[in-house]
Order: structure tokens, then sequence, then C-alpha cells
């Protein structure tokens, strides 16, 4: 089988900087794959760029076997891919309800609503209430539900631990394994490395934008150089 979603050299950038130098991934029907890498790394712009936000200069972006390069980003959004993104971006003065049926804008169907409560109950409780007078942990699954709204095959999620208590991490990344065990598949960026590498199947590490390792989850977490330079170890 080919697999879900494939970068092959991809290139892209800002202006006249080039952030990614020929960047190759995969991810497979069903996987959660990470991407670890230090800030300025470029693990923000790669998920940008698949979703068509980021233009890509060279290289090939296939996504269930059909070239999404350059597509514009809600063309993406219909053919199966959406991202929860760094920061959550919710919007702050439309309730929670409202923020999920933003997610649906593509679909425009709702029939979404009852499963994002299924794996949020908190969501429900808090339908009417504005997004932006929700707690951190609770903004940050109000964005992975929206992203959900789309029925993504793939889900992009960028940095969703950031900012939050431990103990809400832990809550997030219990969902996130949830939401895989339900059949979508999953290209996580992470600066936890340790969380990520214990909920993916497979990873790569990324740096100034290219990518230096990739191998089983397993066998990243054991490896001295990550172990260095992302485990503290």
């Amino acid at each position: 089988m080919s697999p879900l979603l494939q970068l092959t050299d991809l290139h892209t950038g800002y202006g006249p900087i080039e952030v990614l130098h020929g960047v190759s991934l995969t991810v497979n029907a069903g996987e959660i794959v990470t991407v670890l890498g230090a800030n300025g790394a470029g693990k923000s712009t790669l998920l940008m760029t698949i979703c068509g936000v980021n233009p890509t200069r060279q290289g090939t972006i296939h996504f269930a076997g059909e070239s999404i390069a350059n597509l514009p980003a809600h063309t993406i959004v219909k053919r199966g891919i959406s991202q929860s993104p760094e920061g959550r971006r919710i919007f702050p003065r439309l309730t929670v309800r409202e923020n999920l049926e933003m997610g649906a804008f593509q679909t425009g169907k709702l029939d979404e609503l009852e499963r994002m409560f299924t794996f949020f109950p908190i969501l429900r409780d808090r339908q009417t209430q504005l997004g932006g007078t929700l707690s951190g942990g609770e903004q940050q699954m109000l964005a992975i539900a929206r992203a959900l709204m789309a029925r993504p095959k793939l889900l992009l999620l960028d940095e969703p631990s950031l900012g939050l208590a431990p103990l809400i991490v832990i809550k997030i990344f219990d969902i996130i394994r949830e939401i895989n065990q339900a059949g979508t598949a999953i290209l996580l960026v992470e600066q936890n490395a340790n969380m990520a590498l214990h909920i993916a199947q497979r990873g790569y590490v990324l740096e100034t934008g290219r990518i230096v390792l990739e191998d089983t989850a397993a066998n990243l977490v054991n490896n001295d150089q990550v172990k260095r330079s992302y485990l503290g170890a």
C-alpha cells in the first residue's frame, strides 16, 4: 500500500529565505508519526506547507495517491487534511459551538458534533461560552475538535501541549491516542519528545530544515542523540 501522505524532496520558505531543504517523510493510514525538533527547525513551516498555507517551491506532496502541492488550503481540507495550529487560534469572540461549526464550514455538516462531545465532554458543557474565556487546556481541546469537524483522514497537530499544565498534557495526549484509535492518522509536531514518542509509531528529527534522523518511536526513545537533545538524558 502507498502511504497516506508522502513528501519527497520538499523545499519551501519565506521570501528569499529557504526554511525546508529537501524534506521527505511519510505517514501511513492509521499511524501517529511525530516530528521532533528545536524552535526554528521548520516544524510549523512543514505543517503549513502540507495544508497549503505556504507554497511548495520544489518537491512533491502526495495525499491518498494524488498531488496536493500548492492546492488552495480549503481544497486540501476537502481532500481530508485538517490542522490544529500552534497557539490554538480559536475565535475568542465566538462561542464554543460556533467555533466547532466553523470547523465544519467546508463540509456543511454538523453531525460530527456529538462525536466531538464524546471525545471532549467539557465542550458540551461549554457550548454557549465564548472561546476566549476557556482555560488553556479547554482551548486546546476546542482547537483539536474544530479540526476534527471536517472529518479528516489526516490530522496535523502543532504543539498541542504548549503552555499546558502537566496533568492537562497527559489528558490531551490520551485524547490524541483515542482519536487515532478511532481511525484518524496523525502527524504530530511536539517539543515534548517523551510524550510524543510514547504515543507515536514512528518519528523524524528535523534540524535546520533537514531530516537528520528517522526511525520507529521505540528506537528513537533509546537513541543517544535523541536522549541528549530532546529527552534531557
